[in-house]
């Protein structure tokens, strides 16, 4: 299974994590991959193209685009395709995040992520918050 980061998302996040991931994949036996999304899409890529693509490989995406949650078109979409996602939410609309904030983020909510990305049943949506505490929305 693979968790991509988007565009919204520093492109090195996703290598990163995904060297300290491989190894845990082979210790739990669990197949878990970390890729940054515009590898296979490309920047500026419409939602509507890529949602139904990361669907039909049943993975997950992590997100800074609040925006997904709150169009209702676009949560059909998410619905719609079975995507699992995880939106990471700065304490204000305007303060934003910086790439340590979503290193430290992903490092404390990083386990339950990955458990959610496995067992739950999509599709899914979570907010992530500053202290990595993960919030259901849909």
């Amino acid at each position: 299974m693979i968790i991509f980061t988007d565009e919204n998302i520093p492109p090195h996040l996703a290598p990163g994590f995904q060297l300290i991931q491989g190894p845990e994949s082979l210790k739990t036996g669990i197949p878990l991959e970390v890729q940054h999304l515009p590898a296979y899409f490309g920047y500026g890529s419409k939602d509507k193209d890529w949602i139904p693509e990361m669907g039909k490989l049943k993975s997950c995406v992590i997100t800074r685009d609040l925006h997904l949650n709150r169009r209702k078109h676009e949560i059909s979409l998410l619905k719609e395709h079975n995507l699992g996602i995880f939106f990471l939410k700065a304490q204000t609309k305007k303060s934003g995040l910086s790439v340590w904030q979503m290193v430290e983020m992903l490092a404390r909510s990083w386990p339950e992520i990955t458990k959610i990305a496995i067992e739950e049943k999509r599709p899914f949506g979570y907010e992530v918050n500053v202290t990595g505490k993960l919030k259901k929305i849909f």
